[in-house]
């Protein structure tokens, strides 16, 4: 007998390889009821056949998972919203494919929601698979003043001044209650399906990367808390499905933040200082940019 899903889990795919299946198989083994959407956007690699094989199995062949396989990259918030129609439960988890789970993440996300009934979304201690916590895990927002002094590391030349603080909140000592935050990982968010339909979906005019800091800031200004939950433990393989497009994934992300910037800031700062970040934006995508294809070509003029 099919029980009714308490907690919707669209995943959205992209040349995840085997943590794809490991990933949802993670998901399948949870405590709850669960409904699974997996959305490949036109992978080169074998994750999806090694996910029809587990689906395939008699052990999960009652599972309550819809894949949907489009024919181009349709980017992360558009392929993730294209199946939120179809979900049913009262909760829903945007969860990375190279994300693992415990069996009990998604019933203490459900318990601690339910305490908190101002909570829109919550994640989880972010971790890598040597269990130290993830940069991205819990963070402020990156307004371009903070981005600034992250880039400049102002915030270890003034280590005490408030005004000097990093976005990045891993060097804070980890809390040991769930507390109100800005800003979660994007690689793990679960959210309340009335905040969303409230809030709306993810902004699609960001195909990676800041689609997640835009729904946060939409969030916040609707009123609905952000919750961070340190005793909910996600391993996250950072990166893992961008490895083979990196200067791609740059792209996408600097042309991301620029969005971002325009869409919140452009009128928070004066506007000499405003431009002169995003001209800095894209200097830094010229660095980082020149690095990955000096680093490209050292590779392949070691391997020849």
């Amino acid at each position: 007998m099919i029980r009714s899903p308490q907690v919707s889990v669209i995943i959205v795919n992209y040349n995840a390889g085997d943590l794809l299946t490991q990933c949802v198989q993670a998901v399948l083994a949870s405590t709850l009821a669960v409904e699974v959407f997996v959305i490949d956007n036109a992978s080169q690699d074998s994750s999806m056949q090694q996910l029809r094989h587990l689906l395939s199995s008699p052990t999960h062949q009652e599972a309550q998972v819809v894949v949907v396989e489009n024919s181009e990259n349709l980017g992360f918030a558009r392929a993730a919203n294209q199946m939120i129609p179809q979900t049913q439960a009262e909760f829903l988890l945007f969860l990375n494919p190279d994300c693992i789970i415990r069996p009990d993440t998604l019933e203490q996300f459900v318990h601690t929601l339910q305490r908190y009934p101002r909570v829109g979304m919550a994640g989880a201690l972010v971790c890598n698979p040597d269990g130290t916590e993830q940069s991205g895990c819990r963070r402020s927002v990156p307004s371009p003043w903070r981005s600034l002094v992250r880039v400049l590391h102002l915030d270890k030349l003034f280590p005490y001044h408030p005004k000097f603080k990093s976005f990045v909140l891993t060097q804070e000592p980890l809390p040991t209650q769930p507390i109100e935050i800005e800003g979660i990982s994007g690689a793990c968010m679960f959210v309340r399906r009335e905040a969303m339909a409230d809030v709306g979906l993810m902004d699609e005019d960001y195909f990676l990367h800041c689609e997640d800091l835009d729904w946060f800031m939409r969030f916040r200004a609707r009123h609905w808390m952000i919750l961070f939950i340190p005793t909910i433990k996600v391993i996250h393989e950072k990166s893992f499905c961008s490895r083979r497009e990196p200067l791609r994934v740059l792209w996408y992300k600097h042309r991301g933040m620029v969005k971002f910037y325009r869409k919140f800031f452009h009128d928070v700062y004066p506007k000499p200082i405003f431009w002169a970040v995003i001209v800095a934006v894209w200097i830094r995508f010229g660095l980082l940019a020149g690095i990955n294809l000096m680093k490209s070509l050292y590779s392949n003029k070691g391997s020849n």
